[in-house]
């Protein structure tokens, strides 16, 4: 589940039992400022989360993932054998047989 840095905060606050005050009197802030973090009317930075969420008892862990963004990597590899001519035959012939699919539904619709 995604959620924004105020969300996170908030949830986490919360879950302690600890009040927007008493964790800004940790953090040496003031409650209107862990107010707009939770409001996601600032961006905090990734190092005031960590601080934060360090003084609630809790860990901030990021992660990266990779994507499936549905590009098909091998296909790529395969293509950068190929010569920049052979690329540029293999990329005209794919797109007209897209414009001939594309002429065959319309003749059948």
């Amino acid at each position: 589940m995604d959620q924004t840095p105020g969300e996170l905060l908030r949830e986490a606050r919360r879950r302690h039992g600890v009040s927007q005050a008493r964790l800004a009197v940790r953090a040496g802030t003031t409650q209107s400022a862990i107010s707009r973090i939770e409001r996601d009317q600032v961006s905090p930075t990734v190092e005031t989360m960590r601080s934060l969420l360090h003084l609630l008892g809790d860990v901030l862990e990021l992660r990266v993932a990779q994507s499936d963004s549905g590009i098909d990597r091998s296909m790529i590899r395969e293509r950068f054998k190929l010569t920049p001519s052979e690329r540029i035959d293999d990329g005209t012939a794919f797109t007209e047989s897209l414009i001939r699919d594309r002429q065959v539904q319309r003749t059948a619709a």
